[in-house]
């Protein structure tokens, strides 16, 4: 596994005991449709949330809420339709992103919810 495979991977570790310390139900980690992945799917009261994990090094160019672009987003909105078919699930779906800030003072997390809304 590559350094930058690794750090992701402890990215989203961190993520994923963030969200369950807030109460969010984790249903699934690094999610395939096709040749799109997404790091986790987890159940929030009656939403299901598709969850992007981005990690940085400070200092960052980009304030975290960029941190997802158009091409990403559209990505998520695909497999998290196909996620729902497969499923069959009919519940409202979100798209957040989890922020893992790695800094000489420690890590920080940034979770912001609705992130982006599916475009139309």
């Amino acid at each position: 596994m590559t350094h930058t495979r690794q750090k992701g991977r402890a990215g989203e570790d961190m993520a994923v005991a963030f969200l369950e310390r807030e109460g969010f139900q984790v249903i699934e980690r690094n999610w395939y449709y096709r040749h799109k992945e997404v790091d986790i799917i987890a159940i929030d009261g009656d939403e299901l949330v598709i969850i992007e994990v981005k990690s940085r090094t400070a200092p960052m160019l980009e304030r975290p809420e960029q941190a997802v672009d158009r091409k990403k987003q559209r990505m998520l909105v695909y497999a998290a339709d196909a996620y729902a078919r497969y499923h069959h699930i009919r519940s409202e779906i979100r798209f957040d992103v989890v922020f893992i800030i790695n800094s000489a003072e420690g890590k920080e997390i940034r979770h912001i919810r609705r992130a982006f809304y599916p475009l139309l």
